[in-house]
Formats: C-alpha cells, sequence, structure tokens
C-alpha cells in the first residue's frame, strides 16, 4: 500500500507541474539562471562591487544582448521560414524520379499478385472509379507552428526568468543561511549546505562549459557554411548555438533543418549532402571529443539516462524541458549522492567509471 501511495504521488506531481507549467517554468529558469551566475557575482563581491549592483548589470547585460540579438536575427530567419513552401516543393520536383521507381515496383508488386491468383477479375473491394474515394483531411497545426508558439511560451518565461534571476543573485547567500537555518542538528546543517553547494557548483560548471562549447560549435559552423556557399550562413551559426543545448536532438534537428535548405539551394546530388555532411562532421567532433574532455571529467551521467531525460521533459514541458533535462539531473545526481536513502538512484544515474588497469 505505501509504495501504491508512493506511485499515485509520483503521478500527482508529475501531472501537477504538467499543468502548472506558466507559473513553474520562470521560477525554475530564474534559479537555474542564478545558480549559473553566482560564483561570477560572489566574485565582483569580493573585489568590491555590491551584490545588487553587480545582479543588475549582469541580468542587464544577458537581456540587452539577447535582445539585440533576435532583432539582427528576425530578418534572415523570417526569410528562411518563408522558403518552407518552396523547399517542399522542391522536394517533391526533384524526387519525382524515385516516386516512379516506387511506383514502378509497386504495379510489378500488383502484377504478381493478380498472377498468382489466377488473373482477371476486378477486386469487389477496390472502388471501380478513384474519384468515389472520399479522403478526409484534418487541420491540425503544423510542426513549425507548434515550434515557433513553444518557442514564443519559451521567450516570455525567460524573461520572467531574468527578472527572477536578478532578485536571487541581489540577495546574496540569504537563502543558503535560511536553509541551514531550518535544520536543528549539525549534521544536518552540514549536509545542507553541502548539497547546496555541490548543485550550485556542478550545475554553473555544466552550463557555463556548455555555453562556451556551443558558441565554438556555432561559430565553426557559421564559418562552414558560409564557406561552402549556404545562405544566412550566420543564422545557422546562432542555430547550432542554441540547438546544442538540446542533447541528442539538437543535433538531429539541425541536420535536417540544413539538409531541407540545401536541397533547394543545390543542384547536384554531391554539392546537397556537404553541407548536411558538415554539420554533423562539426556536432559529432563536439558531442564525441570535445565535450567529454572538457565537461565528462566534472559531471558523470549515463548517457541513457540523460537521453530518456531529455525525451521526458521534452514531452512534458516542450522546448524549456528539454533545455532544462540535464540541469535537474545533475540536482538530482548531486542530492542523491549525499543522501543514503537514495544512493542507489545516484549509482544509477552515473556514468560507468572505466576499470583500473
Amino acid at each position: 500500500m505505501e509504495y501504491l501511495l508512493g506511485g499515485i504521488l509520483i503521478l500527482f506531481f508529475f501531472w501537477s507541474i504538467s499543468m502548472a507549467k506558466d507559473v513553474i517554468l520562470p521560477i525554475v529558469l530564474g534559479f537555474l539562471i542564478a545558480l549559473t551566475l553566482s560564483p561570477l557575482v560572489r566574485w565582483l563581491r569580493k573585489i568590491g562591487v555590491p551584490a545588487g549592483v553587480a545582479a543588475i548589470v549582469l541580468i542587464s547585460s544577458i537581456g540587452l544582448g539577447s535582445g539585440f540579438g533576435l532583432y539582427m536575427l528576425s530578418g534572415p530567419a523570417s526569410n528562411l521560414v518563408e522558403t518552407l513552401p518552396e523547399v517542399r516543393a522542391s522536394a517533391e520536383g526533384k524526387l519525382d524520379y524515385v516516386r516512379d521507381k516506387l511506383r514502378q515496383v509497386q504495379e510489378a508488386e500488383e502484377d504478381m499478385q493478380e498472377l498468382a491468383k489466377g488473373g482477371g477479375g476486378d477486386d469487389p473491394a477496390t472502388p471501380e472509379n478513384e474519384d468515389d474515394v472520399t479522403t478526409v483531411l484534418v487541420d491540425e497545426p503544423g510542426m513549425v507552428e507548434t515550434a515557433l508558439s513553444s518557442l514564443a511560451g519559451t521567450g516570455t518565461a525567460l524573461v520572467i526568468a531574468l527578472i527572477l534571476a536578478m532578485f536571487l543573485l541581489a540577495s546574496g547567500d540569504m537563502f543558503q543561511r535560511k536553509l541551514v537555518q531550518s535544520f536543528s542538528r549539525m549534521q544536518d546543517k552540514k549536509r545542507a549546505l553541502r548539497v547546496s553547494h555541490d548543485i550550485e557548483r556542478q550545475i554553473s560548471r555544466y552550463l557555463g562549459a556548455i555555453t562556451v562549447i556551443n558558441a565554438a560549435l556555432g561559430l565553426c559552423i557559421g564559418l562552414s557554411m558560409h564557406a561552402i556557399g549556404m545562405p544566412y550562413a550566420h543564422v545557422w551559426g546562432v542555430a547550432a548555438f542554441l540547438l546544442n543545448y538540446l542533447p541528442y536532438l539538437g543535433a538531429m534537428i539541425g541536420v535536417v533543418a540544413v539538409a531541407a535548405v540545401s536541397l533547394i539551394t543545390f543542384e547536384t546530388a554531391g554539392a546537397m549532402l556537404v553541407p548536411p555532411a558538415v554539420y554533423l562532421l562539426l556536432t559529432s567532433i563536439e558531442g564525441q571529443m570535445v565535450t567529454p574532455v572538457l565537461v565528462g571529467r566534472h559531471l558523470s551521467l549515463n548517457a541513457a539516462a540523460v537521453f530518456v531525460a531529455v525525451i521526458f521533459w521534452a514531452w512534458l514541458w516542450g522546448v524549456a524541458g528539454a533545455l532544462m533535462a540535464v540541469p535537474f539531473l545533475v540536482g538530482l545526481k548531486v542530492v542523491c549522492d549525499n543522501l543514503p536513502a537514495l544512493d542507489f538512484l545516484g549509482r544509477f544515474l552515473g556514468a560507468e567509471k572505466p576499470p583500473r588497469l
């Protein structure tokens, strides 16, 4: 009965946070931004800059920089979105040959089936006139419209999160002190302080390192796209920078998008394959070599657990959930590593350590 009630409580918890996404999402984003910037604010306090001034300067710089970047990219991005019907028409035209071959194979298969049945005769289940077949179309929002609406909601939540992060950073270590004061035993106080410090250090280190890596990746992809003649090369660089915050999924989306635009940009099959191949190569080098070396030494997470977390939070909260999946997993692992009752879960989430020689 206890396990059953515990399972019902977990299901109710996730159902609640799914329904309260508009309220919880800005709060979680605000805390993540504050955790990422808190080491920088602490360093500025040491050199004599008040925490409130440091918080206002940092958050204002991030907000103004993001707004200016979005304004500069709004024109090329809208032009790129407007080419989607052209992408579809061009793809259909260039795939006519493949479609004809498939139709010939299908007709040959139908002829073989007729010969196997003895030939002749009309299939009573097949309508004599194809016009008699009624096709029902359901008007549903497309993938692009859904993604744009999700991004718009994420942008609104990000503005609120930046304001919340400014207040959290300006308060300094107030919340850590209140957390320690809420426990009566000294052992619990030390554990709470250790957990809060570990979560702050791990999340800030991960997000900071990933941001630097993504910026370098975006620069390399932008320069590469410009070198091979892809239109809107700077848009692809920024898109790579943002998409790479999504583990695994971001690289897939980027490759598909580059391949779609490459299909209408170049005429030969070889030239069409070069841009997505370059994008895939650069993201593979980043994912398999650069990130494990720079981040893997401090952040040991099971790759399967990361992938499942990204899929789950993307289903629950959309784009914002996928972006926050790894920070959520980092915080959960830190808590599990410091609580004996949840130590088994921490070992499960951690990456397998190589055997000692």
